[in-house]
C-alpha cells in the first residue's frame, strides 16, 4: 500500500471512531445504485458527469415525450384526438431521427451498441 492510501484510511478510521460521521444525511438508509448496465464502460463517466450536472441530451428528451405520447394514444379513446397525438408523435420522431443522423450517432460502434440497447429498454 502506498502512503497516501494508508493516511486516508486511517483518517477515516479517527473520524469513525470520533463520531464524525454519524450525523451524515443518508445514515443508515440503502445505497441508491444506478444501473449503468445498458452504458457503455467507454461512455458510463460522461454520462455520469452530465446526469450529475443536470444536463438531458435532447435526444433522451424527445425520447422520453415520444413514449409518453404513445401512452396516451394508447389509452385515447377520441378519434380526432388520437389522430393529432399521432402527427405530434410523428412530428417528435422525425426530429429525434434528423438529431440522430446530425449527430452521425450511428457511425459509432460503442454509440451504435448504447443506442441499440436503449432502443431494447424502452
Amino acid at each position: 500500500m502506498d502512503f497516501a492510501f494508508m493516511m486516508a484510511e486511517q483518517r477515516i478510521k479517527d473520524a469513525i471512531q470520533k463520531g464524525d460521521l454519524d450525523h451524515l444525511p443518508g445514515k443508515g438508509k440503502p445505497l441508491e445504485l444506478e444501473d449503468l448496465s445498458t452504458v457503455p464502460q467507454e461512455l458510463r463517466m460522461g454520462y455520469k458527469i452530465l446526469k450529475n450536472a443536470g444536463y438531458v441530451p435532447e435526444e433522451v428528451q424527445l425520447k422520453k415525450e415520444m413514449m409518453s405520447i404513445q401512452d396516451i394514444i394508447d389509452l385515447c379513446q377520441d378519434p380526432e384526438e388520437k389522430e393529432t397525438l399521432k402527427k405530434k408523435w410523428t412530428e417528435k420522431s422525425l426530429r429525434f431521427n434528423s438529431l440522430m443522423e446530425k449527430r452521425k450517432m450511428s457511425s459509432s460502434s460503442a454509440i451504435g451498441a448504447y443506442r441499440d440497447k436503449i432502443h431494447k429498454k424502452f
